[in-house]
């Protein structure tokens, strides 16, 4: 009798943390427009008009991807940007890690996303 009453307790218990432990966040809540998958054949994603500015004014700013490279990459040309893009993927597209002050606006995501998904030419 004692170990049936141990038994449903520990039961009772683990159901209650288990079902305590599941959150789900709804990502278009949190970053308006980000599940909507984006249409490259309408948005401007070249290198040096689109994705260098996007990258020098959001990610090579001081303490972070700049010279001083205190993030531990430098994003200040072609080479080093292209270098990194599945990890840019990751962390900006997908994730939305980065920027560590918040993630970018959804316009600025489908440059990154569709950069990257021709290829990442140095166009």
């Amino acid at each position: 009798m004692m170990y049936q009453k141990i038994t449903t307790r520990l039961i009772l218990f683990t159901t209650m943390v288990t079902a305590a432990g599941c959150y789900y966040d709804k990502a278009e809540l949190l970053y308006p427009g980000s599940n909507q998958p984006a249409d490259c054949s309408t948005i401007a994603a070249t290198f040096g008009a689109n994705v260098l500015p996007l990258v020098v004014s959001k990610c090579a700013i001081a303490t972070c991807h700049d010279a001083t490279a205190s993030g531990g990459v430098v994003l200040q040309n072609y080479s080093q940007i292209s270098s990194v893009k599945d990890r840019i993927n990751t962390r900006v597209v997908v994730e939305k890690t980065m920027p560590p002050t918040g993630p970018l606006q959804p316009a600025e995501i489908n440059i990154l996303q569709c950069w990257i998904a021709s290829g990442a030419p140095n166009n």
